[in-house]
This record gives C-alpha cells, sequence and structure tokens, in this order.
C-alpha cells in the first residue's frame, strides 16, 4: 500500500484529495490518503463568520464563475442548489473625496471603445487625447514578460493609469503594476496589440466574451464560502484528516519522506504535496540550497474590515457596488464593498454591511498593522463617515489581518518558479509544491492546480 499526504486543507489541498480520492476509488487503487492541516477547521483564506444576521468572509469574497473547473466542482459536489450570484452594479472610484463611476465599457479601467474613454470623469480632455496614441502606435518590443505598469502607460498615457487604470489592477494584483508582468496579470494584452494594432481595438474586438462575463460572473453560496468547504470534506469520506496540527519537517529517507508532526507524530509517505504558503514550505524542508528561490516569492499584506449597522441598504448610493479610492483622498481606505447591496444574501435583514481594505501598498500600512482591533474600528467608521455620509454606530466589527499572506506575481516570480521546480524534480522525486504562493492566486487557480496533481498522482500511483 502506497500513502499520499497532503499538507494544508485550503481549497487547494482539498480539491487534491477530491480528485485523487475520486481515482482512487474509480480505479481501485491500494492507497492510504491522508491530509494534515494546522488550522482546527479547513478552508484557509476561504472561512465564512456569521453574527447578528451578517455573513462576513474573512478572506476572499467569491469566486469567479467562469474559472475553468469551477462550475464543474460545484456540480460534482452536487451544490448547485446553494449557489448565489452577484449583483451587479456601478463601481466607483473615489478621489478628489468624490465618487466617480467607473465607465461602464472598460475592463478593469480599461476603456474598451472610444465612447468609454470619452465618459470617463476621472481624467481630463488631454489624457483623453493622449490614449488615442495607442490606436496608431505599434508594439515596441514589449512581451508577456514586460511590465504591465509601462505597458499600459506607453500606450495610453500616464494620467489615464494613475487614475483609473491603476486603482483597479493594483486593487485586484495587490502590488505595483510596475513590478508586476503582463503575464501574471492580463497576457491577452499583447496578444491584442499585437493581433488589433490596439488594446482598445483588441477589447471591441473581443467585445462579447467581456459583456457576457460582466453579468453574474461571481459566485458564492447562500451560507458563504465555507459552506463549500464543508461540503468538500463531507465527500472525503477514504480520507485521514488530521486538524489542529502543525507539520514541523519533512525529511527524505531513501524512496519514502518522513513527516515529523508537531504533535510528535511520525508519517512515512510515498508522496507528498505541500499545498501551502511559500514560507510554510521553506521552513517544512529546511533546505538552504532552496533559500535563493524561496527569497524571490514575495507577499503582500491586507486588512479588512466588516462593519454591519442597523440602517437599511437602501441609504447607500443608487445601483453601486462599491468603490476603490484613488490619490488625493480623505479617507485611509484602499476599497470599499458595499456587501449587502453586492451579495444580498449576506444580510439577511437587508441591513447595510460594509467591508473596507487597507493594503500593504497603503501608504499608512505601517501604523495600521500596528494598531488593535478597536483602533481600526474607528478608523473604518470615520472612513465610512466621509465616503458615504454614515454616521451611525456599528452593531458588528470583524477585523482580519492577513499579514504577508497575499502572495505577489512579479516580475521575478516566473522564473523562481522554474528554477525551484527543477530542483524538487531532481532532488525530491514523488514531493510536489501546490497552491496560490506559486499556481495563480484566485480560488479558481487552486481548484485547477488541486485537480491536476491530484490526478497526475493517480495516473502515477495506477503504474505500480
Amino acid at each position: 500500500m502506497k500513502t499520499v499526504v497532503v499538507l494544508g486543507g485550503g481549497i487547494t489541498g482539498l480539491c487534491t484529495m477530491h480528485y485523487l480520492q475520486r481515482q482512487v476509488k474509480e480505479k481501485n487503487l491500494d492507497v492510504q490518503l491522508v491530509l494534515v492541516e494546522k488550522n482546527t477547521y479547513l478552508g484557509g483564506k476561504l472561512y465564512s463568520a456569521y453574527e447578528q444576521g451578517f455573513i462576513m468572509e474573512t478572506g476572499a469574497d467569491s469566486i469567479v464563475a467562469r474559472h475553468k473547473g469551477v462550475m464543474e466542482l460545484v456540480q460534482e459536489l452536487d451544490f448547485e442548489d446553494h449557489l448565489v450570484y452577484n449583483e451587479t452594479g456601478i463601481s466607483y472610484i473615489y478621489t478628489n473625496n468624490e465618487l466617480h463611476a467607473i465607465p461602464a465599457d472598460s475592463t478593469f479601467g480599461i476603456p474598451m471603445s472610444l465612447a468609454s474613454l470619452e465618459e470617463s470623469t476621472l481624467i481630463s480632455d488631454q489624457a483623453k487625447q493622449e490614449a488615442l496614441k495607442d490606436l496608431t502606435l505599434p508594439n515596441a518590443g514589449f512581451t508577456k514578460e514586460s511590465s504591465i505598469g509601462e505597458f499600459l502607460t506607453y500606450y495610453l498615457g500616464e494620467e489615464l493609469v494613475e487614475n483609473q487604470i491603476a486603482p483597479v489592477l493594483a486593487g485586484v494584483y495587490s502590488g505595483d503594476l510596475h513590478q508586476l508582468s503582463i503575464a501574471s496579470t492580463l497576457p491577452y494584452l499583447i496578444d491584442y496589440k499585437n493581433d488589433y494594432g490596439s488594446i482598445i481595438k483588441g477589447f471591441d474586438a473581443n467585445r462579447e466574451q467581456f459583456v457576457k462575463a460582466a453579468n453574474k460572473k461571481f459566485i458564492s453560496f447562500q451560507n458563504g464560502l465555507s459552506s463549500l468547504i464543508e461540503r468538500l470534506e463531507q465527500t472525503l469520506t477514504d480520507v485521514d484528516i488530521i486538524k489542529g496540527v502543525a507539520t514541523n519537517h519533512v525529511q527524505k529517507m531513501g524512496n519514502q519522506y518522513l513527516l515529523s508532526l508537531a504533535n510528535g507524530q511520525k508519517i512515512e509517505a510515498d508522496y507528498v504535496v505541500l499545498a501551502l504558503p511559500n514560507e510554510a514550505v521553506q521552513s517544512i524542508l529546511q533546505d538552504d540550497s532552496l533559500t535563493h528561490y524561496f527569497d524571490q516569492f514575495t507577499t503582500a499584506s491586507a486588512i479588512t474590515i466588516y462593519l454591519g449597522f442597523d440602517v437599511p441598504d437602501a441609504n447607500l448610493p443608487a445601483d453601486g457596488t462599491g468603490y476603490i479610492v484613488s490619490h488625493n483622498s480623505d479617507v485611509t481606505c484602499n476599497a470599499a464593498t458595499w456587501t449587502s447591496r453586492k451579495w444580498k444574501h449576506t444580510s439577511k435583514n437587508n441591513q447595510l454591511l460594509v467591508r473596507l481594505f487597507y493594503k500593504s501598498i497603503n501608504p499608512a500600512y505601517e501604523q495600521l498593522r500596528n494598531m488593535t482591533d478597536e483602533e481600526l474600528a474607528t478608523i473604518a467608521l470615520e472612513d465610512v463617515r466621509k465616503s458615504l455620509g454614515i454616521d451611525e454606530k456599528p452593531t458588528v466589527v470583524n477585523v482580519t489581518k492577513w499579514i504577508d499572506q497575499m502572495p505577489k506575481y512579479d516580475l521575478a516570480h516566473r522564473e523562481a518558479l522554474q528554477g525551484l521546480l527543477l530542483e524538487l524534480n531532481e532532488n525530491y522525486p514523488n514531493l510536489s509544491i501546490a497552491g496560490c504562493s506559486y499556481f495563480g492566486v484566485g480560488i479558481g487557480a487552486c481548484i485547477q492546480n488541486g485537480k491536476k496533481i491530484g490526478e497526475e498522482l493517480a495516473e502515477e500511483l495506477s503504474n505500480f
């Protein structure tokens, strides 16, 4: 009998086990499956908190529905009846102490048409004229490994990028656009420039797919994202799940691995999957020869604060779902989601629920990270008062700190990953790394990554 151990009970680790278990059953393989999670609960960054009729997602708040494998997993789990979709509406940028609508015909703030460019209230007439150079300038040697910030600025102009595009893209990818590659963000932009001679023309030619994706493009579940995790756990009937125990060390011993757990337990494994954050993988392997690669994977941080009010959701601006903060504003936060408006299921009594984001790119972040939850709540309340004109005291406050837990896919990421995978393949056979630190930050990417690893493991096991 072979033993497979997955370390990490987040969405990647759970999906690895889900697809591996399915193949083990179908092929009638003689395999022992073990999953180890240091927390007392599964799900990692997918965790729902419940209080006074509010559902608050302390990590990711939704899943991109169109990502390959997402709906397939939901259907396999027979969980479609629990699905909820986001409400659509206007997204704003808060700049110069005012809310400005992001033009509807845009993607990540990038105009998909000349009409969208013209209707923007976020940039000057001069900036609109400057952006027209995208229509005629050829590709000046940019590739998918180039900086997306430099690429967009070169063709669309500094003002459009700074005022309208950067607040959106930096919010999604948690980094400086000049340090993020096109490949790790929006790789199709290079194709548009090469094939159509223009970013805007490329969007216009592919408009149908973006318009279709814009409506109901995010999913959650009636009882929050944690219910998906609970459903996955219920299906892992042939897996020995160990919770509340950290892994201290993974040591290679001949053709096997010896896993040392924090409770003193030892596990011998033939195959190991490290579905863990990069720093945890580095700590567990304790291999100085890999330090050069591990140190090149960078992270960002975020503090999120939920405020629930005994105020009707209707008090918010009509048709709005939230805002992103640009420069020249009087609030401290980087963004705010009007959660009860965007996700109706999160407020059982139709009361106002707001989520504010404070990221490590924030100039005030170093002060914020050292504040108490009470001090942070005071900052958040002041931001809500200034931006939305709401003075009431909250009935619910939930503060979550993700310190150095948000992977950044900067320009060094791809090269570091290729080098690390080569070293592991040579020196650590039958050991795999997985998860958002390496193979994509979205939940959909994690689901797909887990499926790929689980099915590949099953294929190897069936050859014995």
